[in-house]
C-alpha cells in the first residue's frame, strides 16, 4: 500500500500532466527494464548476460568500441547481433501506451529524448518524427569506414550467434557501397567514426516541439546520474522552456524543486499510478 507521501506526489504527478500542453518523454536504460531487457548496470549484471565477456574480464566500456570491431569483429558483432535480436523480440511493456496516450491528447503533442538504442518507442507505434535518439539505434546500420554518409535499415540482416562465445555464426552485415564491415549506427566509446547525421536531424524536430510549447511537462524515466545525458537534457527543458518534471527512478528520484515530483518507483508500476489518477 502507498504511503500518504507517495499518494501526495502521485497526485502532484497526474496534476502535471493535466496542465501541461507538451510532453517530453526523456528515457534512460531503466524504462527497458519492466519489458525485461537487462540495464548492464555494473559488471556482474552484465557478465551474468554475457558469460563469455565475463571469463574474460570485459568490460562494456571495453566491447562497445569500434576497436573491438576492428581487432575481432566476431566478437563485436556477436555482442551486438545478440542485442539487436533482443530488442527485437522483446515487447515494450504497456508503460509506452499510457504516455503515448496523454502525449497524443495534448495541444503541442509529444516528444522522446532517449539514451536507448532499443528503438522500442518506434515499435510501440510512437510518431517517429519527434523522437530523438541520442546515442543513436542499434536497428540502423552505417559503414565501418565510414566511407560516406549513409546510414540504413538493419531489418535485412538476420543475426545468428553463439551465446555462450559472443561469436557471431553468420556474415556480418556489408556496406552498400564499398563492400567493407558495416557496424551499428550508435555512438560508441572512444568513437570518431559515429555517423550522427540521422540523430542531429531528430534533434532539430525535437527542438521544434520544444519551441512551439507553453507548458511542457518532461517525465523522465529510468535515467540515472552515472551517466547523466537524459538527466542534463531534463534539466535543459526546464532552464529554457519554463518546463516541470516528474522523476521517475527507484534508486535516484530526487527533484531540486517542490514544483517538480521524484516517484521511488520503476517505470510501469508509476505511469500505472497516475493514470489511475486521471
Amino acid at each position: 500500500m502507498s504511503s500518504p507521501a507517495e499518494l501526495a506526489a502521485l497526485s502532484q504527478a497526474a496534476d502535471l500532466v493535466k496542465q501541461a500542453d507538451a510532453l517530453v518523454i526523456a528515457a534512460g536504460a531503466g524504462m527497458g527494464v519492466d519489458s525485461g531487457l537487462p540495464d548492464f548496470r555494473g559488471n556482474e549484471g552484465f557478465w551474468q548476460v554475457y558469460p563469455a565477456l565475463g571469463r574474460a574480464r570485459m568490460e562494456f566500456s571495453s566491447i562497445a568500441t569500434p576497436y573491438t570491431f576492428r581487432s575481432d569483429p566476431t566478437l563485436a558483432w556477436g555482442f551486438y547481433g545478440h542485442r539487436l535480436q533482443l530488442y527485437r523480440n522483446t515487447t515494450p511493456h504497456a508503460g509506452f501506451a499510457l504516455l503515448k496516450a496523454w502525449g497524443e491528447g495534448m495541444a503541442a503533442g509529444y516528444g522522446v529524448f532517449t539514451s536507448n538504442v532499443d528503438g522500442h518507442f518506434q515499435r510501440a507505434g510512437y510518431d517517429p518524427h519527434p523522437i530523438h535518439e541520442y546515442h543513436g539505434s542499434i536497428h540502423h546500420l552505417q559503414c565501418m569506414e565510414p566511407c560516406g554518409p549513409d546510414i540504413w535499415s538493419a531489418d535485412s540482416f538476420v543475426p545468428e550467434v553463439d551465446l555462450e562465445a559472443c561469436h557471431l555464426l553468420n556474415a556480418a552485415p556489408l556496406c552498400p557501397h564499398c563492400g567493407g564491415m558495416a557496424r551499428p549506427n550508435i555512438l560508441m566509446f572512444g568513437d570518431w567514426g559515429w555517423n550522427e547525421r540521422r540523430t542531429v536531424m531528430q534533434e532539430a524536430r525535437l527542438q521544434s516541439l520544444l519551441q512551439a510549447a507553453q507548458r511542457p511537462l518532461v517525465i523522465e524515466l529510468g535515467a540515472g546520474a552515472v551517466v547523466p545525458s537524459v538527466r542534463h537534457f531534463s534539466q535543459r527543458v526546464l532552464k529554457n522552456h519554463n518546463g516541470r518534471m516528474i522523476r521517475i527512478n527507484p534508486r535516484e528520484p530526487d527533484v531540486g524543486n517542490p514544483l517538480d515530483v521524484g516517484l521511488a518507483m520503476g517505470a510501469l508500476a508509476a505511469l500505472t499510478a497516475i493514470d489511475a489518477l486521471l
